[in-house]
């Protein structure tokens, strides 16, 4: 059954691939019609880019397959809450849908009490929360070490 847990567990495998290369462990994929169009895992210390955060990689990934900006039809699942930037371009892409699973309370747009976010996105907070905490959590401890 494709639920939101099935494609959130891809999400936190782009994420495993992004500890893997020593970048905050944070992955998303952009589902339509029930399939994976595009996936993206943080990048930022690879491109030294500032904006290569999982998110922007996999809606601009997405836009790219389906030949528009605009993603109206498409779900996008992120380990974590997205950032004012992020927000920000699930809004100009007008997502139908953002499922997220750890909430981001010091950095997050939502918990920052930003209304970023389009009015017609759907929102679902939570999924496999904990997972995304425990590898976040992880990465961070590891790095104090």
């Amino acid at each position: 059954m494709l639920t939101d847990e099935y494609f959130m567990r891809i999400a936190l495998q782009q994420a495993q691939l992004a500890f893997e290369a020593d970048e905050i462990p944070i992955g998303a994929v952009v589902v339509a019609q029930n399939t994976v169009i595009a996936k993206g895992f943080n990048q930022v210390e690879r491109l030294q880019d500032v904006t290569a955060h999982a998110e922007i990689l996999a809606i601009t990934a997405a836009s790219n397959y389906l030949g528009s900006k605009y993603l109206k039809d498409c779900t996008l699942y992120v380990t974590l809450e997205p950032c004012p930037m992020c927000g920000g371009a699930i809004y100009w892409g007008q997502l139908g849908r953002l499922v997220y699973g750890a909430a981001d309370i010091k950095r997050g747009c939502e918990s920052m009490n930003l209304n970023v976010l389009h009015p017609k996105t759907n929102i679902i907070r939570g999924v496999l929360g904990e997972e995304s905490r425990k590898l976040i959590r992880l990465f961070f401890e590891q790095k104090r070490l």
